[in-house]
């Protein structure tokens, strides 16, 4: 089988990640039923490089390793060479040579492509300064488990037009429901990547008008890490953009809402929406390690279909 990698949603074809998303039920479903008895992955080894911190992303593919008979390697660049000026590409040659793909979760989305083009094994995403795709799997996969189909439903996103807006975008491509984005002036994500999705994708100011009938809702911090000189700024700019209870109300009946956290609460959201209802953040949360699995299976063993 050829090397894919998994650097943004538009690696995989819309197919792709419908049959990701389903895998990924079909785990968590086993796991609930039969506790970690699926172990695919014996004497494999996935490198998760960590230039950011993190908890998530790190508990969830070293326990998707773990489950699945496998091992991880957590490696930053203060331990390796890395972070004492080795070629990206030497690097990701190395790697090829002794492991059997490699996490990366980084600030230059360029760098993470020039890792992708040296490897001969499957590179992933885990986060950069542009894109978040494996996030966007488990959103998908949680509004999925709840919602049922995502086509032609409506998310609304309120908030900077970051890495994490980046990839609903292309998320309401490949799944094919619309996006309205909420944003403050200034504050627009990548003109690019909005015009490549054409008419899937709108840009409001008002957030009561943007969350209106919406099926999701959905958020991220103001300031995401290494914008924390901004915050007093980005709090100024964003008044009036934080999702509430009362926001909630205007959308459907059944609306749901996400955050891939950490969250700030009175800031971005009110102090008391993750305990509404309506907020799933947990499971969505939780949906990163069967999300991933998902991911990590396709990438190392192609389709499975059971």
């Amino acid at each position: 089988m050829a090397t894919r990698h998994f650097l943004t949603l538009l690696d995989l074809s819309p197919e792709e990640l419908t049959y990701l998303v389903r895998r990924a039920i079909t785990i968590k479903n086993g796991l609930k039923t039969h506790g970690p008895t699926y172990t695919p992955f014996a004497n494999r080894t996935l490198a998760m490089i960590f230039e950011k911190s993190s908890t998530r992303t790190r508990v969830s593919f070293e326990t998707a390793m773990a489950q699945f008979g496998g091992h991880a390697l957590f490696l930053s660049p203060r331990d390796t060479q890395l972070g004492r000026g080795e070629p990206i590409g030497d690097t990701a040659r190395v790697l090829s040579e002794m492991v059997d793909a490699v996490m990366i979760r980084t600030f230059d989305h360029s760098g993470l492509e020039a890792f992708a083009a040296a490897s001969s094994v499957p590179v992933i995403n885990a986060l950069s300064d542009d894109y978040h795709p494996c996030q966007l799997l488990a959103d998908v996969m949680t509004w999925s488990e709840l919602r049922g189909n995502v086509r032609d439903k409506t998310a609304v996103w309120i908030g900077d037009g970051n890495n994490m807006c980046h990839s609903w975008i292309n998320a309401a491509r490949q799944f094919g429901f619309k996006l309205r984005i909420c944003c403050p002036e200034g504050y627009d994500p990548d003109p690019a990547i909005v015009a490549a999705a054409g008419d899937q994708v709108s840009i409001l100011r008002d957030p009561q008008a943007a969350v209106a009938g919406a099926d999701l809702v959905t958020t991220d911090v103001w300031a995401s890490m290494g914008q924390e000189e901004e915050q007093a700024k980005r709090e100024a700019d964003f008044a009036g953009f934080q999702v509430t209870e009362a926001m909630l109300d205007l959308a459907a009946d059944d609306v749901l809402f996400l955050h891939c956290l950490p969250a700030h609460r009175g800031e971005e959201i009110s102090t008391t929406l993750l305990d509404d209802p309506r907020a799933v953040v947990w499971q969505e949360a939780g949906n990163r390690l069967h999300a991933q699995k998902a991911l990590l299976e396709f990438l190392l063993l192609g389709r499975v279909e059971n």
